[in-house]
């Protein structure tokens, strides 16, 4: 059994989610589909032109503090960033475009790292390269192809599907037909996941 692990660079509780679906979900037997989407229209389409923890200030003070807790509670660092939401169109395009490739999850971590953690800019080039060098990547050659008209194209693809899902926050989980949404739903996501594994033998 699989679960879609729909993610979005700038969204906060996908970071720890980011951080433990892939150790959690083989722990169950189950395998991760890393799928990469932006939220910005998504929001945009309900009248929001910023993230809902800037435009609600109290929500996003809780935010902020209910994720302390929870990368305290994971062992993970946390930084709050010194801009909020970053951009991660370039990111999610590399993502998109290598969404099958075996250092993939690890790119992912690494960039939610470089944001929440090392408040660094995810939106420039410059880092998300050093977020593929890192792994042992050719960051020239992978961030051409993510800049290329058919990635470009392939990202705005998964983006429609997770409209198409009914997606409408992040982190989101699919498993078969069903959604989970948030952080918080994982385990119910990947026990939900497992139960069909068990069913099928």
């Amino acid at each position: 059994m699989q679960i879609d692990f729909w993610f979005e660079f700038a969204s906060t509780y996908s970071y720890p989610a980011a951080m433990r679906v892939e150790e959690s979900a083989a722990a169950r037997g189950v395998q991760v589909s890393w799928r990469a989407f932006l939220l910005g229209p998504i929001f945009h389409a309900q009248g929001w032109t910023d993230s809902p923890f800037n435009l609600y200030p109290s929500k996003g003070r809780y935010m902020w503090r209910d994720l302390e807790r929870i990368c305290a509670a994971q062992g993970i660092a946390l930084t709050r960033p010194g801009a909020f939401p970053r951009n991660g169109l370039l990111a999610a395009r590399v993502c998109a475009r290598f969404a099958d490739a075996p250092w993939l999850p690890e790119f992912v971590r690494r960039v939610y790292a470089a944001n929440f953690a090392l408040d660094r800019d995810i939106a420039t080039p410059e880092v998300v390269a050093d977020c593929l060098a890192a792994i042992g990547q050719d960051a020239a050659a992978i961030l051409a192809a993510a800049q290329s008209q058919e990635t470009k194209a392939l990202l705005r693809a998964q983006s429609d599907e997770a409209v198409r899902l009914g997606l409408f926050g992040a982190p989101t989980f699919m498993v078969g037909g069903e959604m989970f949404w948030g952080n918080d739903r994982l385990d119910e996501a990947l026990a939900w996941a497992a139960q069909r594994v068990g069913s099928s033998c």
